[in-house]
């Protein structure tokens, strides 16, 4: 039999759909909507293998709706105009049984292929499932966004994993046949990453190596079996991640020879040039900040350059940016400076801003004592005054801690002096 494991024993219904319970559980975001046949058009976010063209399918059954499916990486505009033509004619407008489309990676779809999606949606001729592995922020325009739900998927965890393993040794045709024993599942979780489809592929491959239909899965087995069978980069998600995860922590460890070489494997597996520019802006701002704020700089150019001339050249202007972050003095001061002021505003919630902070635009609002006190710094001497711009409940907490980088002490040096050590860290 030649179609995969995954495919055979894709689930067809809600009640044999595992894991994102926060979606389709017994109380999911999702799940009554399912039920009901009402469906907004949405777009499904999240990791390879976590469920995204199965719902969509389950969707279309449950709601008995047409479906058509299209995939972004060899579909154009032309094709999204004939299916829509075609959805016209078999749903009603406005109607629980308009059509469904759904559209796999559509964050690979260009602008106008997504503007062509438009009127459709706005008018109600399809409903539109968009499966994407990226942030639809970034990947999808806004003014499809707008008409869209968006919904996060999450990778599957070791419990729905080993589900998904047992389901498959007790429902499909073909392992029902052999003796297959889970002594160990270790190896084969990992390998997955969360990714339930990869699970299936290991574990299909480990199986079908084995001449005996007698099979006792053990961690050292599986290892022995994936590592004669290593695949090579995919951008569409087997090492995605991973790769993506090993450059940024070579940048993050100021290791450029190894951001290079990452760099060179997620070009050579042809990688989206911007995401690859997006996640060095990102670093450039989280693990570099304020030791070099050039980085940023650099990273947004490089992010704009790349995505006006594409490849092969933007491979030598990625290049030259990794090699720069990763030379770069480091410091997360500023990251985690942000992370500090959220905790504490998770914490103690919507304090009220002081009365000299306030803004003051009517007479009510200055005789009610906006703004009253309030020292502007420009009037004095260094443009500094010694004043709390705290709430008075968390007064004198400190979020941010300068740094050992040259730059960073001077800065703590100068708070230290300015507000004589009351901020120091």
């Amino acid at each position: 039999m030649n179609e995969p494991l995954a495919e055979r024993i894709r689930p067809k219904t809600l009640e044999d759909y595992i894991s994102q319970h926060h979606l389709v559980g017994e109380s999911g975001s999702l799940t009554n909507q399912i039920k009901r046949g009402i469906i907004p058009s949405l777009i499904l976010w999240g990791p390879p293998g976590t469920g995204k063209t199965t719902l969509a399918n389950i969707i279309a059954v449950v709601s008995e709706r047409p479906f058509y499916a299209l995939s972004a990486i060899n579909s154009g505009v032309k094709d999204v105009r004939e299916i829509i033509e075609k959805a016209k004619k078999s749903g009603g407008l406005f109607t629980a049984k308009n059509p469904i489309l759904f559209i796999d990676e559509i964050h690979r779809f260009s602008k106008s292929q997504q503007d062509s999606l438009l009127a459709a949606v706005e008018k109600g001729w399809v409903t539109l499932i968009g499966a994407t592995t990226e942030n639809p922020s970034f990947e999808v325009i806004p003014a499809l966004l707008s008409r869209c739900q968006v919904y996060v998927l999450n990778a599957f965890g070791k419990e729905d994993l080993e589900l998904l393993l047992k389901r498959a040794m007790r429902e499909d045709s073909v392992l029902k046949t052999k003796k297959i024993k889970l002594k160990e599942t270790e190896a084969l979780l990992k390998l997955s990453g969360g990714d339930a489809r990869k699970l299936l592929n290991i574990f299909e491959l480990v199986i079908n190596s084995e001449e005996k239909d007698s099979v006792t899965i053990t961690d050292k087995m599986v290892l022995g079996k994936v590592q004669k069978n290593t695949v090579r980069y995919d951008k569409t998600g087997e090492q995605h991640y991973d790769i993506i995860s090993a450059f940024i922590k070579s940048i993050r460890g100021s290791d450029p020879n190894a951001a290079v070489y990452w760099l060179a494997r997620m070009i050579e597996g042809g990688e989206d040039v911007k995401f690859i520019a997006r996640r060095m802006l990102i670093s450039a701002s989280e693990d570099i900040g304020l030791a070099n704020p050039t980085a940023l700089v650099i990273a947004n150019t490089t992010f704009q350059a790349v995505t006006t001339i594409g490849y092969p050249e933007a491979r030598i202007i990625l290049s030259q940016c990794a090699v720069y972050l990763a030379t770069s003095p480091k410091s997360n001061t500023s990251y985690v400076a942000i992370k500090n002021a959220q905790k504490q505003v998770k914490e103690t919630g919507d304090l009220s801003v002081p009365l000299p902070l306030r803004n003051a635009p009517t007479k009510l609002m200055k005789d009610l004592g906006y703004g009253e006190e309030y020292k502007y710094a420009h009037d004095y001497a260094n443009n500094f005054v010694d004043a709390e711009f705290l709430p008075e409940e968390i007064s004198g907490t400190t979020f941010y801690s300068p740094g050992q980088n040259p730059r960073e002490k001077a800065i703590k040096e100068f708070l230290q002096n300015r507000w004589k050590g009351k901020y120091e860290s």
